[in-house]
């Protein structure tokens, strides 16, 4: 029997497994819901595991700042060995002894708190002419790249057992934990890979409110669909404007509103008679749609007298 999709509308935070790539959680998760649209916001390794927000529906269309903000992690470097990927699924290329004390340890951390440089890694998903890298180094081909700056707004120590660093980071958009594994076993002398990666946070939003496969396959189509977030879960800190049924027809058709709303420049959500309908864009008082709800104009419609 075909398998019925529906539309579905909300944010599930999603804790992913080891070992399935971004993509395939995504259509495991999306078949289970059996959702007609569905979209991640922001790739892990199959390495990885933790937090991956899926947004279905019209969620999608305002998943851009998360992608863009800042995330945590919980990282486990090995110290002693590097290896040709940075992580563990690559060869060994180096090893040598650990002979680092806890102020080593401390000093080395410190050197990469706050605005780095990292080289991307040839194992990624960065695009050169179209192409991931990770395409490049399976032929043999290494391209040149260019230092990224990055910045790290938290790195803390959470054990230093043997040769292993457990480590917990908070940074920005583009930040390659892999690159940071090894650039902080090369200023401790003696090398370092990753060997376990978990995402705990992206932006507001937290691991430890996620739902993982058999919990979700557990459950019934009731249950799933409580888990759901509402659209405007992905925009907390977006001041609300709210709107009456003629702008907000006038906004589905593309003009720009004449307001004094007393806000400041920027994003807004956007509200009318029947909740929310989008994101607007204000700029020196005139307000433009950004992103707005497919179906705004016909609900303005039925609020007109």
């Amino acid at each position: 029997m075909a398998r019925t999709y529906r539309p579905l509308d909300g944010v599930l935070l999603f804790d992913k497994p080891l070992e399935l790539s971004s993509n395939t959680a995504l259509q495991k998760v999306r078949r289970l819901f059996q959702a007609e649209k569905a979209g991640h916001t922001g790739t892990l390794d199959p390495l990885a595991t933790g937090l991956l927000p899926i947004c279905f529906g019209e969620a999608t269309k305002f998943s851009n700042a998360l992608l863009d903000a800042d995330k945590t992690y919980r990282a486990l470097l090995r110290l002693g060995q590097t290896t040709s990927t940075g992580d563990a699924e690559g060869e060994i290329l180096s090893e040598h002894p650990v002979e680092v004390q806890q102020s080593d340890i401390d000093a080395a951390l410190a050197k990469f708190r706050g605005e780095i440089r990292q080289l991307p890694p040839m194992h990624s998903a960065l695009k050169h002419q179209g192409k991931p890298l990770y395409e490049y180094i399976r032929k043999g081909e290494t391209i040149e790249r260019e230092l990224r700056s990055v910045v790290i707004h938290e790195l803390l120590l959470n054990s230093f057992l043997g040769n292993e660093l457990d480590i917990t980071v908070r940074c920005s958009k583009g930040t390659y934990i892999r690159t940071l594994a090894e650039d902080i076993g090369a200023a401790l002398g003696c090398g370092a890979h990753l060997i376990g990666l978990r995402r705990t946070a992206i932006a507001h939003f937290d691991l430890q409110h996620a739902y993982s496969l058999p919990q979700l396959e557990a459950m019934t189509e009731a249950e799933r669909a409580a888990c759901l977030l509402p659209l405007e879960s992905l925009m907390p800190d977006m001041p609300t404007l709210q709107l009456d049924a003629v702008q907000i027809k006038r906004l589905a058709q593309g003009q720009r509103l004449g307001l004094d709303t007393g806000l400041p420049d920027g994003k807004v959500r956007l509200h009318g008679p029947q909740g929310f309908i989008g994101v607007g864009l204000l700029q020196g008082r005139r307000l433009a749609p950004d992103r707005l709800l497919s179906g705004v104009a016909k609900q303005a419609a039925t609020c007109l007298p």
